[in-house]
């Protein structure tokens, strides 16, 4: 269990500057996470990593010479927001490009790719590859869709060492994709782990019990047994990643091969134990025949106090083997001896400015403050909410959602607070609240409600007062932009099966003459009913499409809040309309 925190939903934000200060030497505070406390050579690629917290050393831990440039760093097991993401790239950019690289999830394709695409806009050019290497998660023939644990390592190590060595921006991006399809890696926990705040862990296990093919994040694995020998445990991961099906394309013989196995711990099983089950690993492969190259014992990519373990097998080429060489020094890992690198004089933090307020008329203004209601009405059914949402989400997801919802509301309610006693109209209010929302939040939800809240704005103005039929075309405009940006359809188990009937709803009783606040009510009644029957469907998209069948009996969590958040609006509306202020 956690047993240090102060408030949860600060508890990313005040670890990041913890471990800045415990770390200078090799890192500095940076708007979105953290970034070298060296200088790098000018022309250099920069080399950007990142993913939620709760995975240490994962991802700051490794930002240092001869790895990353910066950690773009989420909040707990959510992803770092678009903001963060371009924010530390930006600091990181040397004139070389940026390469991102990062494990394969949803939220983390998300906004790493809005961020890349933001680079490219300014003439700054991006790539990516994302890490797929948990062979649970998915089939040999789609690789694409695995997820990235602890094999990060060795790919975020050969981009580096290929940034380091003077490789251009393709040359990075080539390399790290060869390693990534040069890595595989399998994985077991015997507990789950509980995130501050939280009165029970986001997964359990029975008693002498252990699942096996588990994601970082508690993600449903493949099977759970009895828990076996070291020995017995050694034979099952190496057995799972020896199958013919898993020895990576270009490997001609098992024996005679270079491996550079990972033994990963996963927060809290201790060093010795490991070290009693690579003992037998490392005969196994002996008696393959492999050529064991630099094996590391240790905690690479953590799910925070989670026990459990996972192995990969990161099988070298010539390249790969002489990338592997090249010497690092981070707060978490180092390997050989790195040059002395000369520190920055002083820390280089990007100043965040506030637009200025655009000009409002008095019946917008008027309207912003119904806004300004709403968004807290968000927040305070969130806030009631919160730990139903990161059980349902412990259940079909990975236990963050009521946690990022609670951060992203709470921003939103911030920003439209101050943007409203500024004096701005409707629009900029809700914008700004959206913008709040997506950056504070992270994640995958983060990300959307950032994309739902500014599509209705588009659609407020901040001049005069929106019609019903404004509210109910920037309703349909987010339904429309959710399904462009997140690629999910309804039933897929996501937020777009409440996100559709509520906006189809609302335009319906609007075309026939319904008042907003009827309207809405209607549709937030549609939202709750499809909400609760997502219970029924099989998870296609997201984090929780790796829990297949165990997910289905529990309602999608984004859809369950987006149904929570639709009926606390509902009453701020009807009041607004009986008090005669525009809505």
């Amino acid at each position: 269990m956690t047993r240090l925190w102060n408030e949860p939903a600060a508890f990313a934000d005040e670890m990041i500057d913890g471990f800045v200060a415990a770390n200078g030497r090799y890192v500095r505070r940076i708007p979105g996470g953290v970034a070298r406390a060296t200088t790098s050579p000018s022309g250099q690629v920069a080399v950007v990593v990142g993913g939620g917290s709760g995975h240490y050393p994962a991802f700051g831990g490794l930002v240092g010479p001869g790895l990353a440039h910066a950690a773009a760093m989420g909040n707990l097991f959510a992803s770092p927001s678009t903001q963060q993401v371009y924010s530390a790239a930006r600091t990181a950019d040397n004139g070389g490009g940026v390469f991102f690289a990062y494990g394969n999830y949803a939220g983390d394709v998300l906004n790493f790719d809005a961020a890349q695409e933001r680079l490219r806009g300014e003439g700054i050019d991006a790539q990516t590859v994302t890490v797929t290497d948990d062979i649970s998660s998915a089939p040999p023939a789609e690789r694409h869709r695995r997820r990235g644990i602890a094999g990060d390592l060795t790919v975020f190590r050969a981009a580096a060492a290929a940034a380091e060595r003077g490789d251009d921006l393709d040359g990075v991006a080539r390399v790290a994709a060869l390693a990534n399809e040069r890595t595989r890696s399998f994985g077991v926990a015997f507990t789950g782990c509980t995130l501050p705040g939280a009165q029970d862990p986001l997964f359990s296990v029975a008693e002498g019990r252990m699942a096996v093919g588990l994601g970082i994040h508690g993600e449903q694995g493949i099977d759970e047994t009895a828990i076996p020998t070291a020995d017995g445990l050694a034979e099952m991961l190496v057995a799972a990643l020896l199958d013919p099906a898993e020895v990576p394309d270009g490997v001609a013989s098992v024996s005679g091969a270079r491996v550079v196995p990972v033994l990963n711990g996963l927060g809290s099983l201790k060093y010795e134990e490991m070290f009693v089950v690579y003992r037998r690993i490392a005969q196994l492969l002996d008696d393959a025949g492999i050529d064991i190259v630099d094996p590391h014992v240790g905690e690479y990519c953590t799910s925070f106090d989670m026990a459990g373990t996972s192995l990969t097998l990161y099988w070298l080429d010539d390249e790969l083997a002489a990338l592997w060489e090249h010497p690092v020094d981070t707060p978490a890992y180092r390997r050989g001896a790195v040059a002395a690198t000369e520190r920055l004089s002083a820390p280089v933090t990007e100043t965040e400015t506030a637009d200025e307020i655009p000009d409002a008329d008095d019946t917008s203004r008027a309207t912003a403050q119904t806004v300004r209601l709403a968004v807290e009405a968000i927040a305070d059914t969130i806030d009631a909410h919160v730990d139903e949402l990161g059980r349902l989400d412990a259940v079909a997801g990975d236990g963050d959602h009521g946690i990022g919802m609670q951060r992203g509301a709470h921003a939103a309610r911030a920003a439209a607070d101050d943007a409203a006693a500024a004096g701005a109209g409707a629009a900029t209010t809700l914008r700004r609240a959206a913008d709040a929302w997506a950056d504070r939040a992270g994640g995958t939800s983060g990300a959307l409600w950032g994309v739902i809240l500014g599509a209705i704005a588009r659609t407020l103005g901040d001049t005069g007062a929106p019609t019903t039929a404004d509210v109910a075309s920037g309703v349909s405009a987010a339904a429309r932009a959710v399904t462009d940006y997140g690629k999910a359809e309804v039933g897929d188990k996501t937020l777009v099966d409440a996100l559709v009937p509520f906006a189809a709803t609302l335009a319906h009783a609007v075309d026939g003459g319904a008042s907003l606040a009827s309207a809405w009510a209607s549709a937030a009644d549609s939202a709750e009913r499809a909400a609760a029957a997502t219970a029924d469907l099989l998870p296609r998209k997201g984090r929780a499409r790796t829990h297949g069948e165990h997910a289905v009996g529990t309602p999608d969590p984004g859809a369950v809040s987006l149904a929570l958040i639709t009926a606390a609006i509902a009453p701020v509306l009807a009041t607004a309309s009986e008090n005669g202020t525009p809505s």
